[in-house]
């Protein structure tokens, strides 16, 4: 496979794209070998994506709607379909396990192989209330075995994630891990000292817990009253968060959805990141965490709680500190300690940094990721990404 020929890759996700879905955008952004194009049933308010390169069922009127419901229901979605098969595709890519659903029959009817990435609540969440969740993750808890048959590969973005589908009876020879990777020259520190400030970016919902930081703030205010508590984020929790935080801390803001650039500039200006996830009712766990690695090739210390995937995310005591979860005592421990401790705060950012250009760097897993695109579109077995280094992957799809 050369650069004069790139092969099409259909990325396909539901609503193309919330700002909390950079990931997605980043990735495909970053593909050096294949070319990618944007599918879904429509367009929401959220990510810039290149409109000549972006495809949906729905434009927005009324035939548009009734469009998307048939796709939902039945499977059929012909005016997509010529559309994406003028493209000459290779392979779809859909992103979390219902939108792999969804995408199967459009993976079908294109002819081509399907790989499907899960990301957290999708692999987790398996006994969620109805009420809780839309139709579509209850459509396909119920159809799992359909897509375990159908899809060619699911990437799984951390072990953890992976030894859940295994427990779900997705073929273990079709579970491969991949962590996605961050941008690590977009995600680059630059101001040469932090403001005393805790940074929480991540949705205002029960799952990450931002009530426990809460509480640990309020602690942590008592030795350090001048540390200031900033939320980036939205959510069903928000209101209920602005009165806590009202009552118990003496200097906080919240800030709200925003865009991936201010997110940087926080990241840069605060002195520790804290994300406390925890485990849902719904069973739901952080697969990952890569709000985490964005910190850290920020080299910012990063405290949380040892839930789920997280621990991949960071080395407890060398790159940050991981409490029991919902111990949120012990998490004002730390916190107050890295407040104290500049020298370990800088010790933390510096290690985490580099294990993040060496373990979790965009472009080298991107380059891993094209490996498995190639095995897949040529029919071949997947290959484990752990068995090539980035330089090794550039050579596969060179070669391909």
């Amino acid at each position: 496979m050369t650069m004069a020929i790139r092969p099409t890759v259909v990325i396909f996700c539901d609503h193309l794209l919330y700002l909390s879905e950079t990931f997605i955008r980043a990735q495909a952004q970053a593909l050096r070998y294949f070319s990618p194009v944007y599918a879904g049933s429509r367009r929401v308010v959220g990510l810039d994506l290149p409109d000549a390169s972006t495809y949906t069922i729905n434009e927005g009127d009324t035939a548009g709607k009734i469009k998307e419901v048939l796709f939902k229901i039945l499977g059929t979605a012909p005016h997509l379909v010529g559309r994406l098969r003028a493209l000459d595709p290779v392979l779809v890519h859909a992103h979390f396990g219902p939108d792999g659903l969804r995408a199967l029959p459009l993976s079908r009817q294109l002819g081509l192989p399907l790989i499907v990435s899960f990301h957290g609540s999708d692999a987790t969440a398996i006994a969620p209330r109805p009420h809780e969740v839309p139709f579509g993750h209850r459509r396909y808890l119920a159809n799992k075995s359909v897509l375990q048959r159908g899809a060619s590969v699911f990437l799984a973005v951390s072990d953890f994630i992976r030894g859940k589908l295994i427990e779900q009876d997705f073929p273990a020879e079709k579970v491969v891990v991949h962590y996605i990777g961050v941008d690590s020259k977009f995600f680059s520190p630059s101001r040469p000292a932090a403001d005393l400030v805790v940074l929480f970016v991540g949705r205002l919902s029960d799952r990450k817990g931002p009530d426990y930081l809460i509480r640990a703030m309020a602690s942590v205010q008592q030795e350090h009253p001048e540390a200031e508590l900033v939320l980036i984020g939205d959510g069903p929790l928000r209101k209920n968060l602005e009165a806590q935080a009202k009552t118990s801390l003496r200097k906080y803001r919240f800030l709200g959805a925003q865009k991936p650039e201010t997110v940087r500039e926080w990241m840069d200006r605060a002195a520790i990141f804290s994300a406390p996830s925890v485990t849902a009712a719904s069973g739901g766990e952080e697969a990952f965490g890569m709000v985490f690695v964005e910190a850290q090739a920020m080299q910012k210390p990063v405290v949380g709680f040892a839930s789920g995937g997280v621990v991949e995310a960071v080395e407890h005591g060398q790159t940050g500190f991981l409490a029991p979860e919902r111990d949120w005592r012990k998490m004002a421990e730390y916190l107050a300690l890295l407040l104290r401790d500049r020298d370990l705060q800088r010790r933390f950012g510096i290690a985490g940094r580099q294990r993040v250009l060496r373990l979790f760097d965009l472009e080298k897993q991107t380059r891993v990721l094209e490996t498995i695109y190639s095995e897949v579109a040529t029919r071949r077995a997947p290959v484990r990404p752990q068995k090539f280094n980035s330089t090794e992957a550039v050579e596969i799809c060179q070669r391909s």
